[in-house]
């Protein structure tokens, strides 16, 4: 073992334990900062669907949740689970 593996936190490496320091730094924010995050996210979410839609590659319409196929444009609708 190296002196490298007393300072890693194992706990963190799993999917919870990653969750949950995702969630405490979120906490850790100020309501602007949180703010400003989502707006980043939802520029980021609307470049990536333009770009998308530029190389005529399928995207989810934000709005409609329908998926729309390549560069015909062409909506097809959204894919829901079948109830028994």
């Amino acid at each position: 073992m190296s002196p490298l593996d007393d300072q890693i936190d194992w706990s963190l490496t799993t999917w919870e334990g990653s969750r949950r320091a995702a969630l405490r730094d979120w906490m850790k924010l100020t309501l602007t900062e949180k703010w400003t995050a989502v707006e980043e996210m939802a520029d980021f979410a609307r470049a990536t669907i333009e770009s998308r839609r530029r190389l005529g590659l399928p995207y989810i319409d934000p709005y409609t949740g329908e998926r729309v196929s390549r560069a015909g444009g062409i909506r097809e609708e959204a894919l829901a689970p079948e109830l028994p």
